[in-house]
C-alpha cells in the first residue's frame, strides 16, 4: 500500500506561485508513475500533470510552460510548481501514483493509490 499526502495549496492572487508537495509513506515512489489532478466545482477530475519513474513528465496543454512536475526520490515526494497561476486553476489538486505500464498516464483509471487533495484558491 502507498499512502499519499498533499500539501502546500492555498490562496494565491493571479499571477502568483504555489508549489503542492506529494509525500509518499509505506512504499517508494522511485518505481511509479506520479501524476497530478485537479477538480474543480463539478463532476469531472482533470488532469494536470505526471512523472514517469525515469523522469519522463507530461502536461496537459493549458498547464504547458506554467507548471513544473518534478520528484525527489530521496524524501519520497513529487512536487508541482505552479507559476503565472489563473483563477481558472482554481481547484482541489490531488496526486496519485501506480506501478503498472503505460505512458502518459492521464486517467484517473490509471492510478491505483490517491492523495485527499489539497485546495488551490487563485483570485482575480
Amino acid at each position: 500500500q502507498v499512502q499519499l499526502v498533499e500539501s502546500g495549496g492555498g490562496l494565491v492572487q493571479a499571477d502568483g506561485s504555489l508549489r503542492l508537495s506529494c509525500a509518499a509513506s509505506g512504499r517508494t515512489l522511485s518505481s511509479y508513475t506520479v501524476g497530478w489532478f485537479r477538480q474543480a466545482p463539478g463532476p469531472e477530475r482533470e488532469f494536470v500533470a505526471a512523472i514517469r519513474w525515469n523522469g519522463d513528465t507530461y502536461y496537459t496543454d493549458s498547464v504547458k510552460g506554467r507548471f513544473t512536475i518534478s520528484r525527489d526520490n530521496a524524501k519520497n515526494t513529487v512536487y508541482l510548481q505552479m507559476n503565472s497561476l489563473k483563477p481558472e486553476d482554481t481547484a482541489v489538486y490531488a496526486c496519485a501514483a501506480d506501478r503498472r505500464g503505460g505512458w502518459p498516464k492521464t486517467q484517473r483509471y490509471g492510478y491505483d493509490y490517491w492523495g485527499q487533495g489539497t485546495q488551490v484558491t487563485v483570485s482575480s
